[in-house]
């Protein structure tokens, strides 16, 4: 299958300069769509699902291929290059923010810049780094997740979006996660929440723009901040918003961050 029938997907917009928006665990391509919209009128919006989500091909996922994060950073190579366009702003949200990094460190002239949204290199405390869970905690997540996604899902979701999301966003949320294939869920979670690339940091060479929510259980503003210290021509900023998904809960302050950054004016799209 052609890669971008196999990754779905789609494009639009008036400007010369691309902008790609890359999903996190559990969503897809529809989790931009109150943000994306926004850049249009400037900007080539380039939108894709990860293999595994949304509408792309499912037959396509490699259970060795996708072990690690390296599975998605080719395809996320591949597809730039098939796209053949010019440098690109990347906007990874979460889990795609790292996929981003390592794809930048590998081919630095496919990209302008990068935004990371709720990103994190580490989710494991360890000593002074306060990535969020304790080896037990992160062990329980995955074991509950591993026993029944479902449930995990209704579970564990909702705490993640924090009080400001609309029960109608929440809803969508839980739709796009309890739609993925529970057997490619469990191993992308365990590529997630098991990885740690901050010794990889350092070798980043493309600026970049950390968005990071104020009250985020997943990756916490001292997440940003390391991000920050670590990455060398990196802006960090800091939303007043709570949970994981500023994208859906936060949109017009997660446009007013890009817009800042891209040194552009856009016309505000969100509601």
């Amino acid at each position: 299958m052609d890669i971008l029938e196999r990754h779905h997907v789609s494009t639009y917009g008036a400007g010369e300069r691309p902008i790609v928006f890359a999903h996190g665990f559990g969503t897809n391509q529809q989790t931009w769509r109150y943000v994306a919209p926004a850049f249009a009128a400037q900007n080539q919006v380039v939108l894709f699902d990860l293999v595994g989500a949304g509408q792309s091909d499912k037959t396509a996922y490699d259970f060795t291929r996708y072990q690690t994060l390296d599975g998605y950073v080719t395809d996320l190579l591949a597809l730039l290059r098939a796209l053949d366009l010019p440098k690109v702003v990347y906007v990874g949200h979460s889990v795609s923010g790292m996929i981003g990094v390592l794809a930048a460190i590998q081919e630095p002239e496919l990209f302008d810049r990068l935004v990371l949204l709720a990103a994190s290199p580490c989710y494991l405390n360890d000593g002074a780094y306060a990535g969020g869970f304790d080896p037990d905690d992160l062990e329980e997540l995955l074991g509950f997740l591993d026993r029944d996604y479902l449930s995990w899902s209704n579970t564990v979701v909702p705490t993640l979006v924090g009080g400001d999301m609309r029960p109608e966003l929440l809803d969508d949320l839980l739709a796009s996660f309890t739609s993925v294939d529970p057997a490619v869920a469990r191993q992308f979670a365990k590529a997630t929440f098991l990885s740690d690339y901050r010794a990889a940091l350092a070798q980043l060479r493309v600026p970049a723009l950390i968005v990071q929510c104020a009250d985020d259980s997943i990756a916490s503003p001292a997440v940003g901040q390391y991000l920050h210290e670590n990455m060398a021509g990196s802006t960090l900023t800091i939303l007043d918003t709570e949970g994981h998904y500023p994208h859906l809960n936060a949109p017009v302050a997660t446009i007013a961050a890009l817009e800042r950054y891209l040194g552009q004016s856009v016309m505000s799209y969100a509601q």
